[in-house]
């Protein structure tokens, strides 16, 4: 076999998830980052850059790489467009840079005798002014200096001059240029797939007569409210025609009244199926009035996509070859021991129709963003495959590059993990059952620095229709602002299910479902009912707002607190110029005191400087010095203090204040 020559080493480049298979992910304005391990035999001088485009562009575009220690190399680039971007690296050997250096050596050295290293310089000159280019006139400049030059110091004066240098950096050939062996990507999301916050409601729901049912119009009313809490996202669960065969009563009964609704997951009836919408919540044309009255509020709607059917879904009749059929003619229902669905019926991504079911399943994607809808809220994706999540939301996105995926799989955490990597936008977390400071900060950890931070972006909703935490059925107000805080301040994405504004904390007995489950009936509230905790919610909001701190979660970094009860951490801009700390007691039942360390040497503050503490959520101020501060948190009164660090200019006999 002919062996295979690569002059240079080229590894370890970042970010590359899986080594390059899946795309690392960023929003529009971030700036890229790569960097790599670079290096060859000997001690010549090397030079490297960064080449990327987007992936409808044919032309590269070039960013040096440049040395940082030992081998390492790094480089940046700004992401200015909502799409994906392929990027790799390429180095090759400074010859010339590596003659000046040398030269210089020799000189520095004493060294008298430089007439053959001068010839050497010369002809390397000469050599990338043959090869052409935009550069070849001033090369050839250079070279009548150096004709004209009357002593060896004047050559040199030519040879080492810094401008040629730069020239000779672009110009000179590259014989040994080495590209590294992978095309590597990033898919770069609009600003708020890193940045939302989510309320989850049922549009049935949403009216004020006990035993009517919801409309859109009713849902129309409440978004100013919503928009007062300061959420940017309103999710709904499916609004398609809900099947009567099967239909499930209160609380999963097997049995429904009259006036039951069903749940809105068992999609279809003869009314339509995944392209119709629910005729008592409205007509197509009312939905999308709802659209365009969120949008007109700043809010965005987002859809359930539910991959399942009620057994009166047209696909039923039309395609009995996409579900599965039993023995008997029937066919399967689905199941999730002991849990039994009736309802509803899985969907067979096995059949050897698959094709065809993929396309119609695209249509439907499709069709909702045509009605504005630009956010889907996916249910279990983790039991259909990858392959295919992969494959339709590159589909969607090639298209339409501004749609946000959100993957609901409280699964296996490989299977979470991968379908991260297939290209869901945002992903579901096991925040809702992290409830201590060691578990908290261990999993937090591994979302933010490991490899995960590269491609797993974490929507840390506080409950869902399915879960009611136990911490929120025990623990009273004090646990739901508790959490609430944790949410929001820990994640840039976090959501609420409607009611818990409210505090709603009836479970049924040695579960985590709700009891009188919005799923199965309509609920009517009153949304203003004493004790509600919207202030609170709508001020941890205005917060992450204001703070461009806790847009992301990059910044996250936990310190040391003296109690076991008290979690306490901070995120920073890369700049310093908006520091936020937290402290949250973690018992909703007791109160608890901790000493902080506050991190002054991370965040720039000198040991004997003054400092600001503004505590945002009561809006008290106080200026400290040193490292160590006190706090006593009681749940009833307040479970968390959120500080915005200030620090302090001393100008004559008067205080300078700058965030």
């Amino acid at each position: 076999m002919k062996p295979e020559r690569r002059p240079i080493v080229i590894e370890h480049v970042r970010p590359a998830v899986d080594d390059g298979r899946h795309p690392a992910k960023r929003v529009v304005g971030d700036v890229l980052t790569v960097s790599a391990d670079i290096f060859k035999e000997g001690h010549d001088l090397l030079a490297a850059r960064i080449r990327y485009r987007t992936h409808d562009e044919s032309a590269w575009r070039e960013v040096p790489l440049r040395p940082v220690d030992n081998d390492g190399w790094a480089g940046s680039f700004r992401l200015d467009a909502n799409t994906r971007y392929v990027y790799t690296v390429e180095a090759w050997t400074d010859t010339f840079g590596s003659w000046v250096e040398e030269m210089r050596r020799r000189i520095a050295g004493g060294q008298a005798d430089l007439a053959s290293e001068l010839l050497e310089g010369a002809e390397m000159v000469r050599r990338a002014q043959a090869a052409g280019g935009p550069d070849a006139p001033a090369l050839g400049r250079a070279l009548d200096r150096l004709a004209a030059a009357p002593s060896r110091d004047g050559r040199l004066d030519v040879l080492l001059d810094g401008d040629l240098r730069d020239v000779m950096a672009r110009a000179e050939p590259r014989p040994d240029l080495t590209r590294h062996d992978r095309l590597l990507e990033v898919a770069v999301d609009r600003p708020e797939a890193a940045f939302a916050a989510w309320y989850e409601m049922f549009p049935r729901s949403q009216g004020r007569v006990p035993g009517r049912h919801g409309t859109f119009d009713d849902c129309i009313e409440r978004l100013p409210d919503i928009r007062r809490m300061g959420f940017d996202v309103v999710y709904l669960p499916p609004i398609h025609p809900i099947g009567l065969t099967a239909r499930k009563g209160p609380d999963n009964a097997l049995t429904a009244g009259p006036g039951d609704p069903g749940s809105p997951w068992a999609i279809g009836s003869p009314e339509g199926g995944h392209t119709a919408v629910h005729p008592e919540l409205g007509t197509l044309e009312d939905f999308r009035r709802l659209v365009k009255a969120a949008q007109g509020l700043g809010l965005e709607i987002a859809l359930d996509f539910a991959i399942q059917c009620s057994p009166d879904h047209p696909w039923v009749r039309e395609h009995p070859e996409w579900f599965y059929p039993r023995p008997d003619g029937t066919i399967k229902y689905a199941e999730n021991p002991p849990k039994k669905y009736q309802d509803i019926y899985p969907i067979n991504f096995a059949s050897p129709a698959w094709v065809s079911l993929w396309e119609a399943l695209l249509g439907v994607v499709r069709f909702w963003i045509d009605q504005g809808v630009r956010t889907f809220r996916v249910d279990n994706p983790h039991t259909k495959p990858l392959d295919f999540w992969a494959w339709l939301i590159r589909q969607v996105q090639e298209r339409d590059p501004d749609v946000i995926f959100l993957s609901e799989a409280f699964t296996r955490p490989n299977v979470m993990r991968a379908l991260a990597k297939a290209g869901f936008t945002q992903s579901y977390t096991y925040f809702t059952w992290r409830n201590f400071k060691e578990e908290l900060t261990e999993y937090l950890e591994e979302l933010t620095r490991s490899e995960m931070a590269e491609y797993f972006r974490g929507n840390f909703f506080v409950n869902t229709p399915d879960i009611l935490p136990e911490v929120l059925q025990r623990g009273g107000p004090p646990a739901f602002r508790m959490r609430a805080t944790l949410a929001a301040t820990l994640a840039s994405v976090w959501g609420v299910y409607s009611g818990f504004e409210l505090g709603e904390a009836a479970a049924l007995p040695g579960s985590e479902e709700y009891r009188g489950s919005e799923k199965y009936e309509i609920r009517v509230r009153d949304w203003d009912a004493p004790g509600n905790l919207k202030d609170h919610i709508a001020r941890l909001n205005t917060i992450r707002r204001e703070n461009r701190a806790l847009h992301s979660m990059g910044g996250l970094r936990f310190y040391g607190a003296s109690s076991p009860h008290v979690l306490f951490y901070g995120k920073m801009t890369p700049g310093r110029d908006n520091v936020i700390l937290a402290a949250v007691n973690l018992d909703p039942f007791a109160t608890h005191e901790a000493t902080l360390e506050i991190p002054l040497e991370e965040i720039g503050v000198a040991a004997d400087e003054t400092y600001e503490l503004h505590e945002l959520l009561s809006d008290q101020r106080r200026l400290v010095r040193g490292a160590r501060h006190t706090v006593t948190l009681d749940p009833r009164v307040a479970s968390a203090h959120v500080y915005r660090l200030g620090r302090w200019r001393r100008r004559e006999r008067d205080f300078d204040y700058y965030a």
